[in-house]
């Protein structure tokens, strides 16, 4: 029974220091997030210097003991009091905030966790190795085209080889018959005379070949000018399913123009910098991405950072290019059509190469989309969301003016037989309020 009672107790005591290990971690991580992340990185100098192992360096420095504690509550104080503190004031010139409402065990939290994270080279070493996986499984692949092109070769050589010894049998059991052969004949007359044979199915045949090939060639005019699944490239990777997936930053955030404006607009380099100035990546890929940004907003990451004046623009290339006489407004579709941006984009939470005109298959995939079948950016697809996307069940009157509430009042509310034809599903769609009229989306 007391082996039993000793055995449970020790099994309380794991469990108890254990979960307090996980409390204080937890506890660490969110403190640093809400006090600290905003100026500090574990592993990077950002305005504020590095914080891995900061204690130990404090220590070795000849900090006065408890003076980072001080620092963190308030730094002026710390800094009048203790000589290495006041040499640590003098990093940057951009003030610490004070939080004199941390207490010693929850300054303690936020250095442990700090010093629990890994450094950022093993995930880059990772990240390396997965990259090298990935072009050694490119060269197997192109070293498999070699084979199934010497694979393609021998079996064209053993049909001929084989065409041939059919010839010679069909010609030695024909003289055994006592038929007269033509010798001499080439591959060529023999198909004529085969062909002459057989020339109902040969012709009906060859009807049949003309008109898949009609057919073929205006479906193949019908594709003229439709780009879907088309990717530029860019002068810097970015990432949607980091930025806009993992992060959960808004599409309007970078595109803030998308609500008040025909375009969507392309976030400036200050927006970049609002998040990079702290934020220069975890792998040597990212930092090369990120130092681009850094280049064109004219930044010098070292130490505390600062800018130098000397930028270099970014030269982004447009993905979506509309004909000169097509006419959309985003601001139209986002605000008064309530129009959200999956339906065109796609889900880019899910994309991690930039923005591309997405195949209408993949959007008819996302949860709540309006399914079309014309392909995306044609105007047979603009024709056919607006045929079937209601008008927006809020307000439609923009401009104040009563227009569009009165048409939507008399559509729902007049005589159902003078109006059946647009009233028969129940509901008023785009089209319905003019979405069909040329002048609508032509100059």
């Amino acid at each position: 029974m007391f082996r039993n009672l000793s055995n449970w107790c020790f099994g309380a005591l794991f469990v108890m220091f254990f979960a307090g290990t996980f409390t204080t971690n937890a506890q660490g991580d969110a403190l640093f997030k809400a006090k600290c992340a905003s100026c500090h990185q574990p592993h990077k100098n950002s305005t504020g210097p590095k914080l891995f192992q900061v204690r130990t360096k404090w220590a070795d420095g000849g900090a006065a003991e408890g003076s980072i504690y001080q620092w963190v509550n308030n730094w002026q104080t710390a800094a009048a009091n203790d000589p290495y503190a006041q040499t640590v004031s003098a990093w940057s010139p951009t003030a610490m905030t004070a939080f004199p409402e941390l207490k010693k065990e929850e300054i303690d939290a936020i250095l442990d966790w700090v010093d629990s994270q890994p450094e950022p080279g093993s995930e880059g070493a990772t990240a390396g190795a997965v990259a090298a996986a990935s072009t050694d499984a490119t060269e197997e692949e192109s070293s498999m085209e070699w084979i199934w092109i010497i694979l393609g070769v021998i079996f064209v050589t053993i049909i001929l080889a084989v065409g041939g010894v059919r010839r010679q049998l069909h010609i030695a059991a024909s003289e055994a018959a006592g038929e007269v052969v033509e010798e001499g004949l080439t591959y060529g007359e023999e198909l004529k005379q085969w062909a002459w044979k057989n020339r109902k199915y040969v012709g009906i045949g060859s009807l049949v070949v003309v008109i898949s090939l009609i057919v073929t060639l205006f479906l193949g005019l019908y594709t003229i000018g439709v780009v879907e699944n088309y990717q530029p490239s860019q002068p810097i990777a970015f990432p949607h399913d980091i930025h806009a997936g993992v992060n959960g930053i808004d599409c309007k955030y970078c595109h803030n123009s998308v609500t008040k404006s025909k375009s969507a607009g392309l976030p400036t380099v200050n927006v970049c910098m609002n998040c990079h100035k702290q934020i220069n990546g975890r792998t040597p890929e990212q930092e090369e991405q990120i130092a681009k940004i850094y280049d064109a907003a004219g930044w010098n990451p070292e130490g505390a950072g600062k800018y130098t004046g000397k930028t270099s623009p970014i030269v982004w290339n447009k993905v979506h290019v509309l004909p000169d006489h097509v006419y959309f407004n985003h601001s139209q579709h986002v605000v008064v059509g309530g129009v959200d941006c999956k339906q065109c984009h796609g889900d880019m939470t899910k994309m991690k190469e930039t923005a591309k005109v997405q195949p209408v298959s993949e959007l008819n995939k996302i949860e709540g989309n309006i399914p079309l079948t014309k392909p995306t950016l044609t105007m047979g697809w603009c024709i056919e969301c607006h045929g079937e996307k209601e008008i927006s069940t809020g307000s439609i009157d923009t401009k104040n003016d009563g227009y569009y509430n009165e048409i939507h009042k008399r559509l729902l509310n007049n005589d159902k037989s003078l109006y059946g034809k647009y009233l028969k599903d129940g509901k008023v769609t785009v089209s319905e309020l003019g979405g069909w009229e040329c002048a609508k989306c032509h100059y």
